[in-house]
């Protein structure tokens, strides 16, 4: 069967799957008043999200993230991963976290099939950390990352969201921290969401400042890999980390898009800031439903459109950064 395709030529193998909208941290950037619960929301279960990633699986997709909220809450994320990663197709299962599970699961998700980790951490400073996360927790998520490297995890990815004037001035501590360990760190560029238009206006600073500095320094920026994130990934001959820099406002960042994303209640997301999302969950209650399913999904590519509007500041339906899946 031919790959997903849009009408821009772009091919897309990569999924991101919330299971949760739950999230127990009260990020400022992303849920400053904690998760609000909706008594409405059921999330998918663990045969819709078999037959979902089954029907993606189909059609070319060989990478799906489990992301929330924070994935780790559910009661049965193991079977989530054993599940997606018995998948036929699928190659790669990844995980994104705040870090509050990972010391005493690692090895149990990696024996599950869990073969990559994006972990949250936005400063090295514990006092900053909880500052920007609402949770004293640096030291039991740093706790996590050992424990994660040591179950046999080849991808550790950590992700810090920068933040002008809290923790842009801590590139050397990162540096020092990844440079004999098989990190990637990756900072992630403030967006302008619906409802942190004054976050943004206080802390919203361009990666491009850090980019430079990096190409001074002799780091030196490499290629893209077809299942790989936005990222622009950097390496240095004297440290066994990388850094890598998720950049939305920069030119042609969508020209590479390879990723669609599915909500934790069944709706496909065809942009990060899109403004309406099409609904597949009447058609995960069956196997038999999977070549409707996917001809669905391959129609509703026909709208997906070349560029986000994140410079005009339109975020969509995105009101914080919780809504739009890790």
């Amino acid at each position: 069967m031919s790959p997903l395709e849009d009408g821009f030529s772009r091919r897309f193998y990569y999924l991101r799957l919330s299971v949760t909208d739950v999230c127990n941290f009260r990020c400022t950037y992303c849920l400053p008043d904690g998760y609000r619960p909706d008594g409405r929301k059921s999330f998918l279960s663990q045969e819709e999200i078999r037959r979902v990633v089954a029907g993606f699986a189909a059609m070319g997709t060989r990478k799906v993230r489990l992301t929330g909220g924070e994935p780790s809450l559910r009661r049965d994320f193991t079977q989530i991963i054993e599940t997606v990663a018995n998948t036929p197709g699928i190659e790669k299962v990844a995980m994104t976290t705040n870090g509050y599970r990972l010391k005493e699961r690692a090895k149990e998700w990696f024996d599950a099939g869990l073969t990559a980790l994006n972990v949250s951490v936005d400063s090295l400073d514990p006092r900053q950390f909880h500052q920007i996360t609402g949770e004293n927790k640096l030291a039991e998520v740093m706790e996590g990352i050992e424990a994660a490297l040591a179950a046999g995890f080849k991808s550790v990815k950590i992700n810090a969201v920068l933040l002008k004037g809290l923790n842009d001035q801590q590139l050397g501590a990162f540096l020092a921290w990844i440079k004999d360990k098989p990190i990637e760190l990756r900072f992630i560029e403030l967006m302008q969401t619906g409802e942190m238009d004054s976050l943004f206006r206080d802390h919203h600073t361009s990666g491009e400042l850090i980019k430079q500095q990096l190409l001074g320094d002799g780091w030196v920026q490499q290629l893209r890999g077809q299942d790989d994130g936005p990222a622009q990934v950097f390496m240095h001959p004297q440290s066994q980390g990388g850094v890598g820099l998720i950049m939305p406002y920069s030119k042609d960042f969508c020209a590479g898009c390879n990723r669609l994303r599915v909500s934790s209640v069944g709706k496909l997301h065809l942009c990060l800031f899109g403004d309406h999302g099409v609904e597949l969950r009447d058609l995960l209650s069956a196997d038999a439903q999977q070549d409707e399913l996917q001809h669905r999904i391959r129609h509703a590519l026909t709208g997906k459109v070349a560029t986000h509007r994140l410079h005009e500041g339109n975020a969509g339906m995105t009101p914080h950064l919780a809504s739009i899946g890790g």
